[in-house]
Formats: structure tokens, C-alpha cells, sequence
């Protein structure tokens, strides 16, 4: 099963600060019949405005994943971490079994990100938070795996979920095979350009949901940036 969500389909919101689309149901977004996919509970497509941003606030038992598309967000949290991540640059935050943390936009340009949110395999995992970068061109032509739950998995940052996010950028023209084990779903989301999954045609910022299939051929019809997650049954 493929199943195109258009962008014009989900659910949004505009604080004047934030600009939200919610793939899921979120806040004041509610959608039954879209409580989640998997192991997904969240994607969220955020444009953030300059000096502005998410204060403190906590979480518990949540993978929460953030994909910097422009700008940088500067985070914070209750074990002493700091950093910022900038675009292509990947944070994880594992609130396991509690964490204050801010995420903040401290830039002169608008910040847009997707924030991802993935159940953990169990809860009261010890919090943690780490950032990496993923080169873009390391990407181009094939799925690279950023945040992992499998210990095989060495180079992505580490997360408490029987879960992966990959992404891969293609030119006009190139494809990939999008292959999962058996039992595995998927959701995925084009950060921009184009390109169809199987023979559903996407625009930019559309999400699918797949299920049920053991491989998904994913073609440029446009140069594009793409971000998948997959999650264990």
C-alpha cells in the first residue's frame, strides 16, 4: 500500500512565530484517522521565525528527531547540553525518562525544520541529546541512515526505537529502490523538488505513508531532497 498525503490535505497552524504543518494529528490538530504510523507519532514541518523559538518545556518516553532544511535552531536542555545545528545537520533527543530542553532560533533568516517524534522501544531509557552533520553530497543517489535503533548502524546517531531515519537528494532523473524487511512501514516526506513513489507523483513537502511492500522506486522528476522514516512492526 503507498499512500500520498498532499501537502494541502494536513493539518496547519500559524502562531505569527511559528509556522506548523502537521502530518499527524498535533496540539490543536486533531485527525483520527491520522494518529501515527507505526512506530511515527510526529512529523512536523516548522518555519520558525528569527529570534523566536520553542522555550523550556519538558518531554518523557519520545525519540524526538530534528532535520534542519534552512537556518540553524540552538538547543538546550536540563543535562547541560548546548549546540547548534545548522542546516544538513541532524540533533537527536531522547527524553526517556524526563528532559527540559528549548529550541530556539537565534538566527537573522527564518529556520525551517521537520521535527520528528518516534515511539521508543520501552520507556525510561536514560535522556540524552547528540548532533551530527550529513553531508548532502554524501547523499546524492542513495538512502543514507541518519538516526538508527540498530546496533549495525555504527555511523547514525543512536535512538531507543526499533526505527531509522534516512534521507538521499536526487537529480532530475535518478531513482532509488526504497526496500524494506518484511513487516517494516515507512513514511516519507520531500523536503523540496519532486518525484514519484511508485506511480504516485509528490510535490514538494507532501509526505506517503507505505505499507505492506517490499521495495518502493523512488524517481526525480525534479531535483530532490527527501527524508524517510521505517519502523519495525
Amino acid at each position: 500500500m503507498i499512500e500520498p498525503r498532499p501537502l494541502a490535505s494536513l493539518g496547519r497552524a500559524d502562531l505569527g512565530w511559528l509556522r506548523a504543518t502537521y502530518h499527524f494529528s498535533f496540539a490543536e490538530y486533531r485527525a483520527p484517522e491520522r494518529m501515527g504510523w507505526g512506530a511515527l507519532r510526529v512529523w512536523n514541518d516548522d518555519e520558525i521565525a528569527p529570534d523566536a523559538g520553542f522555550p523550556a518545556h519538558p518531554h518523557r518516553d519520545m525519540e524526538i528527531i530534528t532535520y534542519v532544511r534552512r537556518g540553524a535552531i540552538t538547543h538546550r536542555d536540563s543535562l547541560g547540553n548546548e549546540g547548534r545545528t545548522g542546516a544538513g545537520q541532524v540533533q537527536v533527543m531522547s527524553a526517556g525518562s524526563g528532559i527540559i530542553h528549548s529550541e530556539l532560533n537565534l538566527e537573522r533568516e527564518p529556520t525551517t525544520l521537520f521535527q520528528i517524534w518516534i515511539l521508543p522501544d520501552r520507556r525510561g531509557h536514560a535522556p540524552s541529546w547528540g548532533s551530527r552533520p550529513f553531508p548532502v553530497r554524501a547523499r546524492e543517489g542513495r538512502l543514507v541512515t541518519l538516526a538508527s535503533g540498530m546496533e549495525e548502524e555504527e555511523d547514525a546517531l543512536p535512538i531507543n526505537a526499533r526505527a531509522r531515519v534516512r534521507a538521499t537528494t536526487l537529480q532530475q532523473g535518478q531513482s532509488v529502490a526504497w526496500a524494506f524487511s518484511p513487516g517494516w512501514s515507512g513514511y516519507a516526506v520531500l523536503a523540496s523538488g519532486r518525484a514519484s513513489f511508485g506511480p504516485f507523483a509528490l510535490e514538494a513537502r507532501d509526505g506517503v505513508a507505505v505499507r505492506d511492500e517490499a521495495s518502493v522506486t523512488v524517481h526525480a522528476l525534479a531535483d530532490a531532497e527527501i527524508v524517510f522514516v521505517e519502523t519495525a512492526p
